[in-house]
């Protein structure tokens, strides 16, 4: 089996991380929610946690590129 050399690998584990680390956004959260359907704030956040992601070598720049909330 081939392990990947990233913490995390697809949309759903990075949107994940995202909410349990933002505990102050997390009452924003909706399922059925687009990523422009959020505040601004939230997408700004969402944006630097998936840029700070990138930089740390925790996602590809592939994932990074593709990611949306």
């Amino acid at each position: 089996m081939k392990t990947s050399r990233y913490l995390y690998t697809s949309q759903d584990q990075l949107r994940r991380e995202f909410w349990l680390g933002h505990p102050s956004l997390r009452h924003q959260y909706r399922s059925a929610k687009r990523q422009n359907a959020y505040p601004c704030d939230t997408r700004m956040a969402w944006c630097d946690y998936v840029d700070a992601m990138a930089r740390d070598g925790n996602i590809s720049n592939a994932l990074a590129g593709r990611a949306t909330l």
